[in-house]
């Protein structure tokens, strides 16, 4: 049998589940000449390789080439380590799922997973899920309103009343899709409600904390049986995020509703702090723009600006 291009599903101790442009799915590993030659890339799920059957004739498959990427949705290291942490490779978009209630929605962290959509130049779709929960939607309107203005796509969602299901089986139609978000937001069982079969693990929300418990392993690329070759990426929730490789001075860019009022400021090389003349802030002051929204930029630029230049 030749070579095979393939799509890397998840992995595990170097050993790679493929699954290959014929439907089979094989566990590889990378070749030893692979290895040796100094392979370009560290795999991620959603890697686009080619593999063979082992040189020596026995069950295993080994990956010979490693293609490149269009695309990385990428964070960085978790803790005190160097570098970054590509979550997937190859993602069209990403969708970022936070609880209506049960955890409670945690904007600064939805607008950091925003910014790392952003800063990695992949589209963004946020849901509110587990909506039954809520009593009315007067507060969930006012949480939703800054990035529905922003020109985020925002999804209502409920498993349990299926609300807003058909929508969203849409945008994941025949795209690969990661999702991200905190645990206990209930990626699993809208990915179970979506598509039948998939039977992806769920966790219960521990009452005590209000924080969800880490039910998936690691990244896990799912194919969608009826979504014309679409795939999801069901990501583990992440508890620390943190952006990598974006500059301090391109953050406004990462906040689409900011766009009008870039270059408009007194002095070119404004961030928008406390400089005299700033436009954006301006906006804020007039309400134009969220102060939330305003809020977590600035959170965000001394984080950034924190971060050694030599960290890598």
């Amino acid at each position: 049998m030749s070579e095979l291009r393939g799509v890397v599903l998840n992995g595990t101790g170097g050993v790679w589940s493929v699954r290959t442009v014929d439907g089979a799915t094989h566990d590889a590993a990378m070749r030893g000449r692979l290895k040796q030659e100094g392979a370009p890339l560290k795999l991620a799920v959603g890697d686009d390789v080619t593999v063979e059957p082992d040189e020596r004739g026995g069950a295993g498959w080994s990956i010979t080439a490693i293609h490149p990427r269009r695309s990385v949705l990428a964070r960085r290291a978790p803790g005190n380590a160097r570098g970054e942490r590509v979550v997937a490779a190859n993602v069209d978009q990403v969708l970022v799922v936070f609880a209506a209630a049960k955890p409670e929605p945690h904007v600064r962290m939805l607008d950091r997973f925003l910014v790392i959509a952003e800063g990695n130049d992949l589209q963004a779709h946020i849901v509110f899920n587990k909506v039954d929960l809520v009593g009315g939607t007067e507060a969930l309107d006012a949480l939703v309103a800054p990035y529905e203005k922003a020109g985020y796509t925002v999804h209502r969602t409920s498993v349990r009343q299926h609300i807003g299901l058909e929508a969203l089986h849409d945008v994941l139609a025949g795209r690969t899709t990661a999702l991200s978000g905190p645990s206990g937001v209930g990626k699993s069982s809208l990915l179970n409600a979506l598509f039948a079969g998939l039977d992806l693990r769920t966790g219960e929300i521990s009452e005590s904390v209000n924080k969800g418990r880490h039910t998936t392993v690691g990244a896990l690329l799912v194919p969608l049986p009826d979504a014309g070759g679409g795939f999801v990426v069901d990501t583990p929730g992440l508890r620390e995020v943190g952006m990598w490789g974006l500059p301090p001075e391109n953050l406004d860019r990462c906040f689409p509703e900011f766009a009008p009022y870039l270059g408009e400021c007194k002095y070119g090389d404004c961030q928008h702090e406390t400089e005299p003349g700033c436009a954006l802030r301006a906006a804020v002051a007039s309400g134009v723009i969220s102060t939330a929204r305003y809020e977590s930029y600035c959170k965000l630029l001394l984080e950034l600006k924190a971060i050694p230049k030599d960290w890598a």
